[in-house]
């Protein structure tokens, strides 16, 4: 490439270029012809050049430009240089575009990107299998118009990503998908889809099981308490034989109480279908928790409940009283005696609680975050003393997120416990207050 021309060099040539015609205008006597003359014939070189370029630049297929004369040459290298430039640009995000594909074509999910309108931009080859998308025909549609479960509609309306949205493909018959937008970029979505089929189908076969289990073992359970309530009514005074029965007795309670707690966590688990159209009432709920508990504790605690009647809700009236049931047993299991628990059911600011708050040891914060994991106990050998299984949180928080609410806990060690969850509004019913 030839080096461009500096601007000396071109006010040089310029004023050499009118020096000559002022010369040519002396010597025939028409200094003011010869320099229009001259002007013309400049003006009329640099369109000629301008033409060239503009021919070039847009109906000439060559990537090497005309062959430049005088100032014009350094116009044409200057075009053809940035013209270089941004060929090996583009070539670059080519590149990098296709790596991305490559990648994206690559993942074990379905990946659909969008503009902020929900519009599809581009989509992997699994999204076109689980989802049925065709590619290119379905670039600019809105994916709600493809996707056309209501379920999905109010789950884009809502724009609540955090939580991912479950529904049957809309493809494959008896196939469970997750889906999960993500936010990047410049007003830019990603949609990620992925096949859980196989996990959920998994864990139906673990509550079958359990289930099943759970069924199988209470008969037998119930054959032997029988036999040793026939034993212990014998009265024997042969301290070898009524130790062993005692202790067999209290093992067979045991078992027959993890029992029934499994079968409890199977049938909420398996109730996802709430009837939202019955209501619950909490004043006649709290009563009989209250006459429960205080069987329970046989007089050796201070309980205190503390209830608005006028507060009902809307749900599944075996999974709250589950719920709060063993919120109960476990503080009264879980606190020393001659202390103090006190349960409350009252309005707040986004619906109305549910608390058990008591005087007990105290969990410690490393233990709060797996409390609600099955058959996990902070204190095993007290656990087994005190005949707790494991469950009874398990329970409340499966019951809870049924009723889109969840357990919160807040604990210190030598300053008690307390249990709480809150129904949302949208559940709850004010019932009109009898003077």
């Amino acid at each position: 490439m030839v080096e461009p021309h500096t601007r000396y060099k071109l006010i040089s040539r310029l004023v050499l270029y009118i020096a000559l015609a002022t010369i040519i205008g002396l010597l025939v006597g028409q200094v003011t012809l010869s320099l229009l003359v001259a002007s013309i014939v400049l003006l009329a070189w640099h369109y000629r050049q301008l033409i060239r370029l503009q021919i070039w630049l847009w109906q000439m297929k060559k990537l090497t430009p005309p062959q430049g004369q005088g100032s014009w040459e350094g116009v044409f290298n200057g075009v053809y240089r940035l013209q270089r430039k941004n060929r090996k640009r583009l070539n670059q995000l080519a590149d990098l575009l296709a790596r991305f594909r490559l990648a994206a074509e690559a993942l074990p999910d379905a990946a659909v990107v969008l503009d902020s309108e929900y519009n599809i931009l581009w989509c992997n080859k699994l999204a076109q299998r689980l989802l049925g998308f065709l590619w290119p025909q379905d670039s600019g549609q809105r994916i709600d118009n493809l996707l056309r479960h209501p379920d999905f509609s109010r789950y884009l309306v809502q724009a609540k990503y955090g939580v991912p949205l479950e529904l049957p493909s809309p493809v494959h018959e008896g196939r469970i998908l997750e889906f999960r937008i993500i936010a990047y970029g410049e007003h830019q979505l990603l949609l990620i889809a992925r096949d859980i089929s196989r996990i959920r189908q998994l864990e139906g076969m673990r509550r079958e099981f359990v289930a099943n289990v759970s069924h199988e073992l209470k008969t037998p359970l119930t054959v032997l308490q029988g036999y040793l309530e026939m034993m212990e009514s014998m009265q024997s005074d042969d301290p070898m034989v009524a130790r062993p029965v005692e202790l067999m007795q209290q093992q067979t309670q045991r078992m027959k109480l993890l029992v029934e707690q499994l079968l409890a966590l199977s049938r909420i688990e398996d109730e996802d279908d709430i009837d939202w159209a019955h209501e619950i009432d909490m004043g006649l709920l709290m009563k009989g928790l209250e006459i429960e508990a205080e069987a329970l504790s046989l007089g050796r605690y201070q309980l205190k409940f503390e209830c608005d009647p006028q507060i009902a809700i809307l749900g599944n009236e075996f999974q709250i009283i589950s719920a709060c049931s063993n919120l109960i047993s476990n503080a009264i299991r879980y606190t020393p005696e001659s202390g103090s628990i006190t349960v409350k059911w009252q309005a707040v600011s986004d619906g109305a609680m549910f608390s058990v708050s008591d005087s007990g040891e105290g969990i410690a914060a490393q233990h709060l975050p797996r409390l609600t994991e099955r058959f996990y106990r902070v204190d095993t050998a007290r656990s087994r003393q005190t005949g707790g299984s494991g469950l009874g949180l398990a329970i409340v928080k499966h019951a809870l997120s049924h009723h889109h609410s969840e357990l919160v806990i807040t604990s210190e060690l030598g300053q008690g416990s307390t249990f709480s969850f809150t129904i949302p509004s949208i559940l709850i019913v004010q019932k009109k207050r009898i003077d």
